[in-house]
Order: structure tokens, then sequence, then C-alpha cells
């Protein structure tokens, strides 16, 4: 009886020993998706965004990769940009600049307009895993679609459609062309495209963001400027406001205002319009955004990242070319504050890389994210 006793307590301590071992070990080797808080509780984060999903099977559900305009030409304000989580912003031509919005679950009725696609578009949408979505596009980019095997899906009156109105305040010209959060799915449920495996940014998780939000020392050390004494918003210690500048037209350049209650930039562009956004509601069938979307919300991302790029024109001396591999000085603005550093990249295959002047790996806040690419003529300043 004593030696079976002392089985039992051997045993009894070797299972005890096994249900501690095996969630430490989990939570030891959980992959980027998911954070273990307990030993009771695993939360799902979004590989794009770094926010929390409270389903698992969001976080590898398809990417659309979507190209917008911004033109003055009847682009503003687009439709549903503040549902992509990433959206990289470049010169497309004659210094108008374009972007490149990544889309994982949106809801709106509404998406775009859409344009053509750029090869750096198409680079920077690679690590995405995403369906490409686009009005045509430079023959460069065509044959890069079509030679690298991408999710391809352009002009296409199956899944887009033109929005018209006999409003003649209303017209947006060629930059009528729209998708929807429906037709998308309906896209990628007819061709088998079932998940993605996109390679997103390094990101603080939900706890370390809150940490760093009021530690601004807690996860890497940052450059915090002296505040604008001019500006009447101006928060103490913190970088209020952030210019960004393309080229030599006002309209096209940005500026970012720190807003410290929602620690977000509100985003305007250079001639001092706020950028805005239509989010049509679930439930429209093609709507017409102005009539039937409600007021247009304010873009303010989380993160904004100026990316100091070499940009030439291409062989037809209109559209341009962008460098999207090496690597180049980068400023990150988060938090209020500024970090300045570099960028790097090896391939198209592979996700930006950010490392602060001391070497140190930059881990960007999870939230929507603007990644501006500044040719070597452009400037950025903040104050």
């Amino acid at each position: 009886m004593a030696i079976f006793a002392g089985l039992i307590a051997i045993v009894g301590g070797a299972a005890t020993y096994y249900f501690w071992w095996m969630p430490q070990e989990l939570a030891k080797n959980a992959v980027d998706i998911t954070k273990r808080e307990s030993a009771e509780e695993t939360k799902y984060y979004s590989l794009i965004t770094g926010l929390e999903y409270k389903d698992a099977t969001l976080v590898n559900t398809p990417v659309y990769c979507m190209q917008i305009p911004n033109g003055m030409d009847g682009a503003r304000p687009q439709v549903g940009l503040t549902q992509a989580g990433v959206v990289y912003e470049a010169i497309a031509e004659a210094g108008i600049t374009r972007f490149a919005a990544i889309f994982q679950n949106p809801t709106s009725t509404a998406l775009g307009p859409i344009r053509s696609l750029r090869l750096y578009y198409l680079e920077w949408d690679t690590p995405y895993n995403c369906t490409i979505v686009h009005a045509g596009g430079s023959d460069e980019a065509i044959s890069a679609v079509r030679r690298g095997g991408y999710r391809d899906l352009t002009e296409s009156y199956s899944y887009m459609y033109r929005s018209s109105s006999s409003n003649a305040k209303l017209t947006r010209r060629w930059n009528n062309l729209f998708t929807s959060a429906g037709d998308l799915s309906k896209f990628s449920s007819n061709r088998g495209y079932t998940t993605s495996q996109p390679k997103g940014f390094h990101r603080l998780t939900t706890a370390e963001a809150v940490t760093a939000k009021f530690n601004a020392t807690a996860a890497h050390p940052l450059k915090i400027t002296e505040p604008n004494t001019e500006d009447t918003d101006a928060v103490a210690g913190k970088v209020n406001t952030i210019n960004i500048n393309f080229g030599n037209i006002a309209s096209y350049n940005t500026v970012y205002h720190y807003n410290a209650a929602t620690n977000s930039y509100n985003r305007a562009n250079g001639n001092g319009v706020n950028h805005t956004s239509y989010l049509c509601p679930e439930g429209l069938n093609d709507p017409v955004p102005e009539l039937k979307c409600g007021e247009p919300i304010q873009i303010s991302p989380t993160v904004v990242i100026a990316m100091r790029v070499q940009e030439s024109k291409a062989a037809d001396r209109y559209h341009e070319k962008i460098v999207t591999t090496g690597s180049g000085n980068v400023v990150i603005f988060q938090n209020g504050t500024a970090i300045e550093g570099t960028w790097s990249r090896g391939s198209i295959n592979e996700q930006f890389v950010f490392k602060d002047s001391a070497g140190k790996e930059i881990i960007l806040m999870p939230g929507q994210t603007w990644v501006a690419a500044v040719p070597q003529y452009g400037a950025v300043s903040y104050k």
C-alpha cells in the first residue's frame, strides 16, 4: 500500500507538472497572430493592423490591395478608406498622389474609387498575399501581375460598378468605379481564394501599446521634440504637426495634426482641407456615396510613416519609377512622438523593417497606418 501510495503521489506530481508546463510552452511558442494573456484565454490579432479580433477565423481571411486615386478630378472624398489597415501613398504621375489601400474584412458597401496600377504599388502589395484590385495599369505593372501569378481583379462589372448621378455637383468624372465588401467576398468565393497569409509590420500587442502610450520609453527610445508654442492645440512634449511634401503641388502634400484624445493623427491635404472618406452602411446596393452614405469621416491613422525613396521618371517620361527594396531614411510618428531611423527590405516578398538611429527595431503601435513614399526632392518636417 505504501508503494502504491507513493506511485500515486509521483504520478500526481507528474500530472501537476505537465499541466503547469504545457500552457507555459504554448505561450512561449505561440505564433505571432495570438498572444496568450493567461492559461485560460487566447487573444487573436490582425496581422495587418495588430488590432484584436474577437474571432480567430478573421485572422487569415482574404486580403485586398486596392488602387485608389487622390486627384482633384472627382476622387475626393474617397470611400471606405477608414477601413483600410495600411495605406501606401506615392506620386502616380504629374505630382498627383495615389493610394494602395490594404483591406481585410471590410464592411463598407462601397469602396474606391478604383484606378490603375503601377509597378511600385504592386511591389508594396506583395507581402500581403492579396488580391490586386485595380482598373488596368502601366504595361510593366500588368506584365508583373500576370508573370507573378498574383490574384488579380481588374476592371470587371461582375464585381465592380459605376457610380452615377444626374446631379452635376456629384459627378466624379472618370473616378467613378467602385466595388464593395460583398463584391470582393463574392470574387474570392468564386475563385476559391479562402485565405491570405499576410506579412504585416512588427506591432506592439494591445497591452504593450497601452504601456507605450503613457511611457514613451517603454518599447524603444523615442526622439521627442519641443511643442509648437504658437499652436494653441499643441500638447506639451509632443510632436503636434507633421508636414509631408511630395513635390511642389500643395493640394497633394499632406499635414497631420496630433489628436491626443484619440492618440491618432487627423489627416489634411496640403491646401488645408481635412481629408475625409465616406463609409457606406451594410444593406446598400451599388450606392452613390454622396447620396446614401451620410457625412464623410475624418481620416485619422494611429501611425504615420514618412519613408524616403529614390524616384525617377519612367521610360515614357510621364509615369514614375520608385525603388521599393534596399534601404533609406524614415521618420515614424506614433504616440505624438517622432522616431528617426532607417527602413530596409531585401526583396518585394519581404515586409519593411524599421530601425532607430541606434539600430534597434522600431515596433509599431496597433492601428491604421499611412506610409508616405517621399521622393528625394520632397520634404518632411514636424514640430
